[in-house]
């Protein structure tokens, strides 16, 4: 399905959330850190720690973004007018591989960018193999015809864990998703708790 599934448990267990709300998260057993130190008692975070965490969690979330790809986008979201938090949301969330996360045409984010590199989508009738590649409002997203019995596809299709955001149309007969509008922080689904402040916040100061 992806390679990124130690990877991906591993976060979760250093963010001491289920940051994607996954039934099989290490953190539903138990929510200290990996390692043999992990139980150890978990000391009150510094303000720096604190906006530290809150950056990793979100640039995690898609992905696990390199810090290079997502200081590039926080600095785009600096450049436009507006919250700057705000707006760093709604360019995550414009990016293809996180809208085909949301149509649930994949169960994960890392599958997401993979299915996308792999050549099994395409936006508005031509295929775009980035999974960075950044949505329009109005595009329409769909998966190719000869992916849509991918086993991966219908697994994902099945998930009763997250429903469809309202921003995303989509029609799962036809395997067709429609990018609506950019969402803002409260419109999007995360199961846990996004402060992309604590991030602005963060940037500030480095």
């Amino acid at each position: 399905m992806t390679k990124r599934t130690a990877a991906k448990h591993k976060l979760d267990r250093r963010m001491g959330e289920n940051i994607w709300g996954r039934p099989k998260s290490p953190v539903n057993r138990r929510e200290y850190g990996p390692g043999q130190h992990g139980q150890r008692r978990k000391q009150k975070l510094s303000d720096f720690g604190t906006q530290l965490r809150a950056k990793q969690k979100l640039k995690g979330y898609y992905g696990d973004l390199t810090e290079k790809q997502f200081r590039r986008i926080f600095a785009e979201a600096e450049r436009v007018k507006g919250d700057t938090g705000e707006n760093l949301i709604g360019l995550l969330e414009r990016r293809l591989d996180a809208i085909v996360y949301r149509a649930k045409f994949v169960p994960t984010v890392f599958a997401a960018r993979q299915f996308v590199n792999h050549g099994h989508v395409t936006v508005n009738g031509i295929k775009v193999n980035i999974g960075s590649y950044r949505c329009k409002e109005g595009d329409v997203i769909a998966v190719r015809d000869r992916s849509k019995q991918l086993a991966i596809v219908l697994e994902a299709v099945a998930l009763a864990e997250r429903d469809v955001p309202d921003y995303v149309e989509t029609d799962h007969s036809k395997m067709t998703a429609t990018f609506v509008r950019t969402p803002t922080l409260g419109d999007v689904p995360y199961p846990v708790q996004m402060e992309p402040n604590l991030v602005v916040e963060y940037y500030a100061k480095n």
